[in-house]
């Protein structure tokens, strides 16, 4: 009976230190498949962020404002990000240029608990305006995530692409990319005058 006692002790002994060991390992797995972006708990975090890709990258950017965006003012939401709301996202931070002329737009937001980070890049990238600017059209975009963090930029080749690897870097792993190219379209009528043919 003391055998049985002792054999049945050890097994639970052991049972537990090996849940012990895959919940350590679990919880390791997941801080690296969060990236090491850091821990981003405020809006604050991802404008910190912003200023590390760009320190991690020293390229020739026009002059940037980097703002908040409140995440329930979907007519925001959707002009620089292309969804339809932000009811998936818990931050919002959006970097562009001052002069609205400068086709260059680095947007950066962390999706809440449960939400797919890499849907919401590929949403994203699929439906955000390369021409909201109107007069000038983003050549290329390219949007991934890195954990619960969604990075989408689209500029000239020269701005986008270097900014885009900046976050890669820093991030270490990422989820499927996505990158498109503009297509070059036709001023719209309104911009259209026989004086811009002189």
């Amino acid at each position: 009976m003391k055998n049985q006692t002792k054999i049945i002790t050890t097994l639970v002994v052991v049972a537990i230190v090996i849940i012990a060991i895959i919940a350590v390992i679990m919880l390791k797995d997941k801080k690296e498949n969060n990236s090491k972006l850091g821990e981003i708990s405020s809006s604050e975090d991802l404008v910190n962020l912003v200023e590390k890709i760009y320190a991690e990258e020293e390229v020739r950017l026009p002059n940037v404002e980097t703002n908040v965006i409140d995440v329930t003012d979907n007519n925001m939401v959707k002009s620089f990000t292309g969804l339809e709301n932000g009811d998936d996202l818990e931050y919002l931070v959006v970097s562009e240029p001052m002069m609205s002329s400068q086709a260059y737009s680095f947007v950066i937001a962390k999706v809440k608990n449960g939400t797919n980070a890499n849907e919401i890049a590929k949403t994203m990238s699929e439906n955000v305006d390369q021409r909201k600017w109107i007069c000038v059209t983003a050549e290329k975009l390219y949007a991934t995530n890195s954990g619960d963090i969604v990075c989408l930029v689209m500029s000239t080749e020269d701005w986008a692409k270097p900014v885009y690897d900046a976050f890669k870097n820093l991030a270490g792993s990422v989820g499927k990319e996505y990158e498109k190219t503009a297509e070059e379209g036709e001023l719209p009528d309104e911009l259209y005058s026989p004086d811009m043919m002189q």
